[in-house]
């Protein structure tokens, strides 16, 4: 049993504070020893700036996109970080005040102007954040900062210069991405975002960006929507953050938190409403799961799969087995959104307030569904699933529906195994042992945890005072096993000399091998990439 451990000098608080860009990279102080095949960079995105001028940001998702780059060359390690150029950023800077509303803070009309120009910006439609905060991937042979609107930003991995905004409706009929793709062995990057189909009825579009193009020409020019999925409500699509993808299938998981399209639309004209305005949950759907075939694509529309509400943000993995989609996901119980919990006004609170706070909350879970391919009418009210190694179940109802109740494989009172990762090239769509995931303690992040999805065993790296980041895993050049390879985290330890550090741990164990320091505080990070 996990004792988690308490926080009662509120260091945590520094990860939600406003830093400075550098110039150049800093060098870092290493101790331990780096793995000598680890030469490349890590890539981290996530907020830097928390206020303009006097007006803060309220949410976690609303400080502007910091990229962050760890240089790892023959045992010696730089740090450098960059604010991206986005619009939002850079007129928030020209004009010394939040200009583009983000996900949970308003921007209001500028007071300069009169009432006419204020009255005609109405007009020129919803200004849209291209605040790219959330991850970073490549596409093709370029990289893309990315939050979850349509706007994506090209970013030099190098320089870390800002490149170009580029419009994702320009080419797809979504009116977003998220900012958890799945790429395919030929480099084929797959999406899934929401889109206004006919009649002003709702979809969800899955998309595919081709691999980089032999005559250098860019692949997102070429993306196509391969299927759309339905939605359970005409104007109210579900919030979505990640997908499953196998050799064959799409999973989509449909959850009780939607979006209010007529709210949206009617509050943009009214100042002051943000993108958290417009959620709402739905207290009496539950959670449907959706299927798709990948190739040739469709909709498998007589499978109806449905279980009790949870809100989703991150798949762990998917994958088939004997006629069977196993589905992986970091589940929080209910309908009740996470995100109302993760306004930075709570997560700076007194440690006993944070604790408080989420008391409150949905509860965090590692959750596996078990999904059958194949439904025989005749086998109404008995368990479809005969896999033997698992626990859930899939009954077919009357009514033609399936219900899932998942195996449990992992549950600790509000200590979530959250932003998990899997040996990717190896594991993405197979059947497999581990994931790896930060751990957080009330919504505070505080340990690294790995996990065996077979046998439920768990591993933790933990130090006082100390706040990491997802663990990037970095596969060991040549090797066959599943978790040969090091866990990658930046680990924040306010306070310290040197407070922020690279931290380098063998994924087997969990035990370090090396880390790096520098003399700079560094701010949560949320997803990134390795980039060898």
């Amino acid at each position: 049993v996990y004792v988690f451990v308490e926080h009662p000098a509120a260091g945590y608080r520094k990860i939600f504070e406003t830093v400075e860009e550098l110039n150049e990279p800093i060098p870092a102080e290493v101790t331990g020893v780096m793995p000598s095949w680890l030469g490349g960079s890590l890539l981290r995105m996530g907020p830097g700036l928390f206020e303009v001028g006097d007006e803060p940001f309220y949410h976690l998702f609303d400080g502007q996109a910091l990229m962050h780059k760890f240089d790892l060359k023959s045992g010696q390690v730089t740090y450098y970080r960059k604010f991206i150029r986005t619009d939002a950023y850079v007129r928030a800077m020209t004009e010394n005040r939040v200009v583009i509303s983000e996900f949970g803070t308003a921007a209001y009309p500028d007071p300069c102007k009169n009432i006419f120009s204020r009255f005609f910006t109405y007009f020129r439609g919803i200004e849209v954040t291209d605040n790219c905060l959330v991850n970073i991937y490549p596409i093709g042979e370029d990289f893309y900062a990315v939050t979850e609107t349509n706007y994506i930003t090209k970013v030099d991995p190098d320089s870390l210069e800002t490149l170009s905004k580029v419009d994702l409706c320009k080419y797809l009929s979504v009116n977003g991405v998220t900012a958890h793709p799945h790429v395919d062995a030929d480099g084929a990057v797959y999406n899934i975002g929401n889109c206004f189909g006919k009649n002003m009825s709702l979809a969800y579009n899955i998309v595919k960006i081709p691999p980089a193009q032999k005559d250098k020409s860019d692949p997102i020019e070429k993306s196509q929507v391969v299927v759309q999925l339905p939605s359970s409500e005409r104007l109210k699509p579900s919030y979505m953050h990640s997908f499953g993808m196998t050799d064959n299938y799409f999973v989509f998981v449909e959850q009780p938190v939607k979006i209010n399209l007529l709210k949206f639309l009617s509050s943009w004209s009214i100042t002051g409403a943000t993108y958290m305005d417009c959620f709402e949950s739905n207290d009496s759907m539950g959670t449907w799961f959706h299927l798709a075939t990948k190739d040739p694509a469709g909709y498998v529309s007589s499978h109806k799969f449905r279980t009790s509400a949870f809100n989703l943000f991150h798949h762990i993995n998917t994958y088939e087995d004997e006629g069977f989609i196993v589905v992986d996901l970091c589940a929080w119980k209910g309908h009740d959104f996470v995100y109302n919990y993760l306004y930075l006004a709570n997560l700076k609170q007194e440690w006993e307030e944070v604790k408080k706070a989420a008391m409150r909350a949905p509860q965090p879970e590692v959750r596996r569904y078990v999904l059958p391919l194949d439904i025989h009418r005749e086998e109404q009210g008995r368990n479809l699933v005969s896999l033997s190694y698992t626990t859930a179940t899939a009954v077919l109802h009357r009514d033609g529906t399936i219900w899932l109740e998942p195996e449990v494989l992992y549950s600790c009172p509000r200590q979530a195994f959250e932003f998990p990762q899997i040996n990717y090239s190896l594991c993405r769509g197979k059947k497999y042992s581990f994931a790896y995931g930060l751990g957080l303690n009330h919504f505070i992040p505080d340990r690294i945890v790995k996990l065996n999805v077979q046998t439920k065993e768990t591993w933790v790296w933990q130090e006082e005072e100390c706040y990491p980041s997802e663990p990037l895993f970095v596969p060991t050049p040549g090797a066959a096993e599943e978790d040969a390879g090091v866990l990658l985290s930046i680990v924040v330890k306010p306070g310290a000399e040197r407070p922020g550090f690279l931290l380098v741990l063998d994924a087997m164990t969990l035990t370090e091998l090396a880390r790096a320091e520098v003399s700079t505080i560094i701010p949560v990070t949320l997803h990134g990439m390795y980039k060898p």
